[in-house]
């Protein structure tokens, strides 16, 4: 028996938030969008010529090369020169690098990171916050005038990089497309990719990345994914808790024969406490929630509205409802892609012209009528409503909806998101809070459409 406290007044279907729904349905370059605002950051891709020794050195037309032009008297004749913007944080990795066009008099060329406020009359590495890999005798300096054995020297046409690891946090420094060797990085603060000359005719070019690298930087990062991918699973699970997400998954969208056929190839049982614990809730209108989406993913409007109404009338009784409007918009879309454009204006003057006193439906509602203005909408820029992630937005949102009218509900959100989409979000909620915390904002955050992209383009 429920008692009064444990049942609940179902959430009103017609409440279905849009927008929210609306957020997971996006085109490629959509995402692709997303992906690129969540790690935006401005990155090097000229040599600063304001902020330089400029007495020692000249630097190209082009901002991306720097020769050496007098005859060197002591050690503060550093012909440094920073790049106009510090090295990016939100990522796993950084890289730049230089090659040596003429060692010059001595070949004390050298190239590392420095901060804001370093000598620019100096080595990198001579210098308190500041690191550098030296060519005239392969020595790293960190912060102090004294050198420390590390690479070999470079000199006439070599490419010499450096890089910083936010995973790791550690520097390394490459020469001629081959790891020279890395060390930990003990600076704080943003970090200048910084080169240098310091004897007659000197001159390095720079790459900010504008050209192919010679050392494999995309392996670099490939490498150090699968590295995390490695460290992740590691990680123990509760026995079952996986099949229960994937359970849980199935039984929030309806997908009862895709549910049915996990269950029986799996051999893992959900322990009773996890499916006793959500399960039940998700299981309401089961059978009905697989035949709406079928309706809805074949194009069947009529039927899906028929059904509705046999089955759950509150969720349509309101025709100015989110619901409604979506089930109307999609049946005019269905005219569009069989080319029945009379039909379709007709249904559009009778159901959709309403709706365009709501500002909550605008943006879907111009796109959807703009499909009558292209020859060919398919492959128009609203193109993107005539395939089937237009549909299971809508069956989606339907879903919801119907999920909304269960006694038991206890809140609209379990209604519209799944317990693998709350765990997503959270996820990448918890690595954008652990780069906060860092201090200096280091590291990529997850986002499953960049990831998932990545796997697809490499296995």
């Amino acid at each position: 028996m429920v008692t009064s406290e444990e049942s609940s007044t179902p959430s009103d279907p017609s409440r279905i938030d849009l927008e929210r729904l609306a957020a997971r349905w996006r085109s490629e370059a959509e995402w692709d969008k997303v992906d690129f605002g969540l790690d935006a950051e401005p990155e090097p891709s000229e040599l600063n010529t304001l902020n330089s020794s400029g007495l020692f050195h000249v630097v190209s037309t082009d901002k991306m090369s720097v020769r050496y032009v007098t005859n060197q008297h002591h050690g503060h004749d550093v012909g440094v020169v920073q790049a106009n913007y510090p090295a990016p944080t939100k990522r796993i990795a950084y890289y730049f690098e230089m090659t040596v066009k003429n060692v010059g008099l001595k070949g004390q060329c050298s190239i590392g990171f420095t901060t804001d406020g370093f000598k620019m009359c100096r080595q990198p590495g001579w210098e308190v916050n500041s690191c550098g890999y030296h060519g005239d005798d392969g020595y790293l300096y960190r912060g102090q005038g004294k050198g420390e054995s590390f690479g070999p020297t470079f000199t006439s046409g070599d490419t010499i990089g450096a890089g910083i690891n936010y995973i790791s946090q550690e520097f390394f420094f490459t020469k001629n497309g081959n790891i020279v060797g890395s060390f930990p990085k003990e600076i704080k603060g943003l970090l200048y990719p910084t080169i240098a000359v310091h004897s007659q005719n000197e001159e390095l070019t720079v790459n900010f990345g504008k050209e192919p690298f010679i050392f494999d930087f995309e392996a670099y990062i490939y490498e150090e994914r699968l590295k995390l991918q490695l460290l992740a699973g590691k990680s123990p699970l509760q026995s079952g808790l996986t099949h229960w997400i994937v359970r849980s998954y199935l039984l929030h969208y309806g997908y009862q024969d895709t549910l049915a056929s996990f269950e029986n190839a799996s051999e893992a049982n959900p322990s009773s406490a996890l499916v006793n614990g959500f399960g039940g809730q998700l299981e309401y209108a089961l059978n009905h929630r697989k035949v709406l989406r079928q309706f809805i993913n074949s194009g069947d409007i009529d039927s899906a509205f028929q059904k509705l109404r046999e089955w759950y009338p509150s969720v349509v009784q309101d025709d100015n409802s989110v619901i409604c409007f979506l089930l109307h918009s999609q049946r005019f879309i269905e005219y569009i892609r069989r080319e029945e454009l009379e039909a379709a204006v007709n249904y559009g003057q009778a159901h959709l012209a309403k709706y365009y006193q709501n500002k909550a439906f605008a943006s879907l509602l111009t796109d959807t009528s703009a499909l009558l203005a292209y020859k060919i909408p398919l492959y128009s820029c609203v193109g993107y409503l005539l395939g089937s992630r237009q549909r299971e937005f809508v069956a989606d949102a339907v879903n919801a909806a119907v999920l909304a009218t269960n006694p038991n509900s206890k809140d609209q959100e379990g209604c519209m998101v799944s317990c693998l989409e709350k765990l997503l979000r959270q996820l990448t909620v918890c690595t954008l809070e652990r780069r906060n915390l860092a201090d200096e904002d280091h590291g990529e955050a997850f986002f499953l459409h960049r990831d998932l992209s990545w796997q697809s383009r490499h296995g």
